[in-house]
C-alpha cells in the first residue's frame, strides 16, 4: 500500500514539474535598464547636424539597447509651433526654446553644447537607478509625437547628401544680392580715395533727395512685416521664390536669440527717416552731421545684411524675399548717401592739412 502511495505522489509530482516547466521558462530574465529620449531637430540646422553626426553616434555604440532615443523633425511652421507649446509647458520661455532640443526624464538640454555635456553623465546616472521611461508630454500632441523614428534607423550621412546634391530654390536670387552688395561697397571704397584726393561726389538734389525717406519708407514695411512674424510665428508669405518660413524659423532670426532681427532693421529705418527729416528742416551743426549719420546707419545696414544674406546661402540654406529685398533696399540708401560722407571726409582732410 505504501508503495502504491510512494508510486502516486512520484507521479503528481513528475506531472507538476511537467507543467510549471515551460511556464518557468516563459518569464523572462531581468532585463538591462533603459535610458529613453526625445530628440527634437530640424533639417538645415548645423547643431542638430553635430548632435546626430558627432554627440549620438558613438553613445549609442557603447550603449546600444540601453540607449533609446526617438526623433521628431520639425518641418513646417505648425511644427515649429507646436514645439514651442511643448517647451513653454515645461517652464521655458520661447527664447530659450531651440532646436536641437533633448528631453530626457521630464528634463530638457537645449542646444548641442549642453548636449554633449550632460547627456553621458545622465546616461550613467538614469542606467545606476534602473533607467527612465520616454518622457511624458501633456497635450494633444500625438500627430507630432507619432513621426518620431528611432535614432538606430537614422543615417545622417545620407541626409547631408541629399542636402548637398539638392540647390535650393532661390540660391542664384541670393547671389545676386550678394554681388550687388558688394559692388556698393566697392564704390564706396571708391568714392572715400577720390574724396581723400580732394575730388569728392556731389550731394544728390531733387528726386535722388527725396528717394532716402521713400526707400526708408518700404524698408520699413518689409522690416515690420518680418518682425511680425518673428514675434507672432505666423506663416510668411513667400511667393514664388526662397523659403521665407525656413529662414525666419532658424535661430539666426533673432539676434542673440532674444532680439528679432526685424525689429532691428525697423528701428534702424525709423532712426534713417528721423535723421533725414532733421537735415532738410533744421539747421546747425547737428543737422549738418546728419547726413554723415545717414551714410553710417546704412553702411551698417548693408554690412550686417551681407552677412544675413551668408547666413542664408551657406548655413540656413533657405533665402527669404524679404530679407534680400530689405538688403537691396539698403545698399540702395548707402549710395544715395555716400556723397555727403564723401564730402564730409574731403572737408576734414582739407582742416587738418
Amino acid at each position: 500500500m505504501r508503495r502504491i502511495h510512494a508510486t502516486l505522489l512520484l507521479a503528481v509530482l513528475i506531472f507538476s514539474l511537467a507543467i510549471t516547466a515551460p511556464a518557468q521558462a516563459a518569464i523572462p530574465s531581468r532585463t538591462a535598464p533603459v535610458v529613453n529620449g526625445l530628440l527634437f531637430w530640424s533639417n538645415g540646422c548645423p547643431h542638430c547636424e553635430t548632435v546626430l553626426r558627432y554627440t549620438l553616434p558613438p553613445l549609442q555604440e557603447q550603449y546600444r539597447s540601453q540607449l533609446d532615443i526617438q526623433m521628431v523633425e520639425l518641418v513646417t511652421l505648425e511644427d515649429v509651433d507646436e514645439f514651442y507649446a511643448i517647451f513653454t509647458a515645461f517652464g521655458l520661455s520661447k527664447e530659450q526654446i531651440d532646436v536641437p532640443l533633448l528631453l530626457i526624464n521630464d528634463a530638457p538640454l537645449v542646444g548641442a553644447e549642453q548636449i554633449a555635456a550632460e547627456l553621458p553623465g545622465l546616461i550613467e546616472q538614469y542606467i545606476a537607478v534602473g533607467g527612465v521611461e520616454p518622457p511624458l508630454i501633456l497635450g494633444e500632441h500625438s500627430a507630432l509625437l507619432s513621426r518620431a523614428l528611432p535614432f538606430t534607423s537614422f543615417d545622417p550621412d545620407t541626409l547631408i547628401q541629399v542636402e548637398e546634391e539638392t540647390s535650393f530654390n532661390g540660391e542664384w536670387l541670393g547671389w545676386a544680392v550678394m554681388v550687388l552688395m558688394g559692388i556698393a561697397i566697392l564704390l564706396v571704397v571708391l568714392a572715400f580715395i577720390r574724396a581723400f584726393q580732394g575730388k569728392p561726389l556731389a550731394t544728390f538734389q531733387g528726386w535722388l533727395d527725396w528717394a532716402i525717406p521713400i526707400l526708408a519708407l518700404i524698408g520699413l514695411g518689409v522690416a515690420l512685416y518680418l518682425t511680425y512674424v518673428e514675434w507672432s510665428h505666423a506663416r510668411a508669405i513667400c511667393g514664388p521664390v526662397g523659403d521665407c518660413n525656413t529662414v525666419q524659423s532658424s535661430r539666426y532670426a533673432r539676434l542673440f536669440g532674444v532680439f528679432p532681427v526685424g525689429l532691428l532693421g525697423a528701428l534702424g529705418y525709423i532712426a534713417m527717416l528721423a535723421t533725414w527729416g532733421w537735415r532738410r528742416w533744421r539747421s546747425g551743426w547737428l543737422a549738418k552731421q546728419a547726413g554723415v549719420a545717414l551714410f553710417g546707419m546704412a553702411l551698417f545696414g548693408t554690412i550686417f545684411s551681407i552677412y544675413l544674406t551668408y547666413l542664408e546661402l551657406f548655413v540656413i540654406k533657405a533665402v527669404c524675399i524679404w530679407c534680400l529685398s530689405s538688403a537691396v533696399i539698403i545698399a540702395l540708401l548707402m549710395l544715395l548717401t555716400l556723397p555727403a560722407a564723401a564730402q564730409w571726409l574731403a572737408a576734414s582732410d582739407e582742416t587738418e592739412a
